[in-house]
């Protein structure tokens, strides 16, 4: 191989190295908008606990966070292999930290579908329960014993 070629070579491998970098910075910054936002994890506008719940299991979907984590994971190790990143630090504490808030809201959505239905039950043992139950289901009786 010719000097120049090689010269050719050493400019290509640099602009493939930037361009997987972008890639895997475009792909983290897709990750990260497609979370949800913490408002629509905080604010309700339910009318009840059970309708809470549900805007809260719907509000926490990650979306395509997580296909979009796996593209920038996949050019971030091929980055790697090819030692193509003068310095990755930050690209892999960006995948780290994306990666422990998709698992963190996995986790809450895991939590509040439990609830969600825990909570009706709940509700119903409740109603079925202790004395005003206890005589509403005795007038429920008397009633039925009057219309016979």
């Amino acid at each position: 191989m010719s000097q120049a070629t090689l010269g050719d070579d050493e400019e290509l491998f640099g602009e493939a190295a930037n361009e997987m970098r972008e890639d895997v910075e475009s792909s983290l910054e897709a990750a990260w908008t497609a979370l949800p936002d913490a408002d629509d994890v905080w604010e309700t506008d339910a009318d009840n606990v059970l309708g809470a719940l549900n805007g809260l299991n719907s509000a926490l979907e990650v979306g395509d966070a997580e296909d979009h984590l796996r593209d920038a994971k996949k050019w971030f190790t091929m980055g790697q292999r090819a030692d193509a990143f003068d310095d990755a630090d930050d690209l892999e504490a960006d995948i780290e930290a994306l990666e422990d808030a998709i698992t963190d809201i996995a986790e809450a959505g895991e939590q509040v579908g439990e609830l969600t239905s825990t909570i009706p039950a709940l509700r119903g043992t409740l109603q079925d329960a202790g004395p005003e139950a206890d005589d509403e289901s005795a007038d429920a009786a008397d009633d039925a014993d009057d219309e016979e």
